[in-house]
């Protein structure tokens, strides 16, 4: 029924995204969209053997019919889809007695590595991951079989993503047509994939990970009460595990040095910085007393922390 069509509201502004100059940059990749709509194809409708200088894909959401990629003939029906690559001859048909509908998208693809840099203009910058996976998908995209193919992975529903978003015009539209490019090129490319690939993942090391959490969070909260039962429940292990992350990865410094270390720093600056006196600063930067920070301050430094405002004070 026209009514359960999920793709009906393309069709009162087929244009609408053709509208819009979409130059997306995906790794090393600037992707331009020539095409990107939903056409149909009423009873027996014939487009000729024609070719394009750009990608073009084609998604079936509706009805059926026939495509001759080149010299190969091939039944289409609803679900299915296939590219035809820059220079590839192809024949549309629709069933003589059923529409087809077909959702476009064509695309010219550069490889901006292999265009020398002129430097007026700096060059996106390209995530070397994202740039992987980039490379990876363009590369497949210009080898894949000519035959159609069922949409194992969903890519239709990106098209009516995208429409949407330029139609309702929310913040983050761009970004959300551009992901759904980038998704139409993805899926398109692991539906032709013979069975699942494991993929790869940037990965941290997690030691060094969670010292560099534990150092924001002890530096944002050092004028306070911290413990180390505190900043190993917001990292979610134990004290030990995070006692033996410190030991290893700060250089042998125990918990409390470290916390000493930033609230010492905190005072350096508000002596340097501020006219207050030395038992407020003392409190604010999370000592019990003026004279309890004179102690440490004078065993770390070797010199009272009036003597030192004296020697770098600005104010």
């Amino acid at each position: 029924m026209m009514n359960n069509f999920p793709y009906e509201t393309m069709q009162g502004r087929q244009d609408a995204l053709e509208r819009l100059d979409l130059r997306i940059y995906w790794g090393n990749y600037e992707i331009r969209v020539i095409r990107f709509h939903l056409t149909s194809f009423p009873p027996g409708k014939i487009v000729s053997f024609h070719k394009h200088a750009e990608f073009e894909f084609h998604f079936i959401p509706r009805g059926k019919g026939t495509v001759i990629l080149v010299d190969e003939p091939y039944a289409l029906q609803e679900g299915m889809f296939y590219l035809t690559g820059p220079e590839v001859l192809h024949y549309q048909e629709a069933d003589p007695e059923e529409s087809m509908d077909e959702l476009c998208l064509h695309v010219d693809i550069r490889d901006l590595s292999q265009v020398p840099d002129s430097g007026q203009s700096p060059r996106p910058y390209a995530d070397p991951w994202e740039a992987a996976e980039a490379h990876d998908c363009i590369e497949k995209l210009r080898t894949l079989p000519l035959k159609p193919v069922m949409d194992t992975y969903r890519a239709m529903p990106f098209f009516l993503e995208a429409f949407n978003a330029s139609q309702q015009k929310y913040l983050g539209l761009y970004t959300t047509i551009k992901n759904c490019i980038i998704q139409i090129l993805l899926r398109a490319v692991r539906a032709y994939e013979p069975e699942p690939r494991e993929a790869e993942l940037p990965s941290r090391d997690m030691k060094a990970y969670r010292y560099q959490l534990a150092l924001e969070y002890i530096h944002a909260n050092s004028s306070g009460e911290v413990v180390l039962e505190d900043v190993a429940d917001k990292l979610h292990i134990s004290s030990r595990q995070l006692q033996r992350i410190i030991k290893d990865q700060g250089g042998g410094r125990s918990f409390s040095e470290i916390l000493e270390d930033f609230r010492l720093q905190e005072v350096c600056r508000q002596l340097v910085e501020t006219r207050w006196s030395i038992e407020k600063i003392a409190v604010q930067g999370g000592f019990s007393s003026g004279s309890y920070l004179h102690t440490v301050f004078r065993k770390r430094y070797g010199y009272t922390p009036s003597e030192y405002r004296r020697k770098n004070a600005k104010v």
